[in-house]
């Protein structure tokens, strides 16, 4: 039997009282998690014992540093499903769709200078241009409505949506996806109405297509078992601090061969492979994302939430089919 009490005490928040002497009862957390002792501890532990730049030095500290933020991905990777190098550290969920369609601007505009040229034809899966389609839904949270809004307006593509049910259900109409379509963007569970979509059954009628299937992923990863792998999509972002982790930190899993085809969405130290003053290179993925110094406490703090859930009996997501 669950023991709650025993639960909550591993949250010190909820050792205080609010308005009057009333003790706290915490029921918002689709909008924000509270943290547990162990992930509070493990970013004050970072601070006090091994703050340094990861990736940049050779001194002990930045060796310790660096080891607790790549064992923090190692750790994420493992809870997802994912494999380490797939795993992007962003500062939310919301960057992490900002990520994905700056980075398809930036094709698309390399894209067409290259076309434009006499040099080659531009071809690439992650330009974009007039005539082409977005598809999102009606139930998407604004982060993941208006990065596609705003990749639609760069690069003259069209956005399209499949609507909602009195139920208040996605209006799955496949129609909709057409040779046309490039991106397909869907949450797996509603922020609002906590409808969760068959993202696996949608996924095999993407990819169908041809085109690139990206999950909002926010209320579904802390709420019970997702594997990256096994959902079919080619993009998954989730925030921490939805899952237990702390604020500033967020993932966006991406597969392999495509994270190393993307442009950079941000530029500079850590994400360099070569440097001249006429051009430089780009590391493979993820550190290709990760631009600057990182947030590199807050990583860990979510590398000990994602243990957590590692340690947990998850009761199975059940069957859901399109019929």
């Amino acid at each position: 039997m669950l023991n709650v009490e025993k639960i909550k005490s591993d949250f010190p928040i909820f050792s205080r009282t609010i308005r009057d002497g009333k003790r706290l009862v915490y029921l918002d957390s689709g909008a924000t998690s509270q943290k547990p002792r162990s992930v509070l501890d493990a970013e004050r532990d970072f601070y006090e014992k091994h703050n340094a730049a990861v990736h940049r030095g050779a001194h002990q500290l930045a060796e310790e540093a660096t080891d607790l933020y790549e064992g923090a991905r190692d750790k994420v990777a493992r809870f997802i499903g994912a494999e380490s190098d797939e795993v992007i550290f962003t500062k939310n969920a919301t960057e992490s769709l900002n990520l994905l369609a700056y980075s398809w601007s930036n094709s698309s505009l390399a894209n067409k200078n290259l076309a434009n040229s006499n040099l080659t034809n531009g071809n690439s899966i992650f330009a974009l241009k007039p005539g082409d389609e977005i598809l999102i839904s009606e139930m998407e949270h604004h982060a993941n409505l208006i990065p596609w809004q705003e990749l639609a307006a760069r690069t003259g593509a069209t956005l399209k949506w499949f609507g909602i049910t009195p139920e208040g259900r996605l209006n799955f109409d496949p129609s909709l996806i057409t040779a046309k379509t490039k991106i397909v963007a869907l949450t797996h569970q509603s922020n609002v109405l906590g409808t969760i979509n068959p993202i696996a059954d949608i996924a095999k009628i993407v990819k169908s297509h041809g085109a690139l299937f990206v999950v909002d992923a926010c209320q579904s990863i802390p709420h019970f078992a997702v594997n990256v792998k096994e959902l079919g999509a080619d993009f998954v972002a989730f925030s921490g601090h939805k899952a237990l982790g702390p604020t500033g930190v967020g993932v966006l899993w991406g597969r392999r061969v495509l994270l190393n085809e993307m442009s950079p969405f941000l530029t500079g130290g850590s994400m360099i492979e070569t440097v001249t003053m006429e051009r430089s290179t780009y590391a493979s993925a993820p550190q290709r994302f990760e631009a600057g110094v990182p947030n590199m406490a807050q990583a860990v703090g979510l590398g000990a939430a994602s243990t957590i859930y590692q340690i947990l009996e998850w009761r199975k997501l059940p069957n859901m089919n399109m019929s």
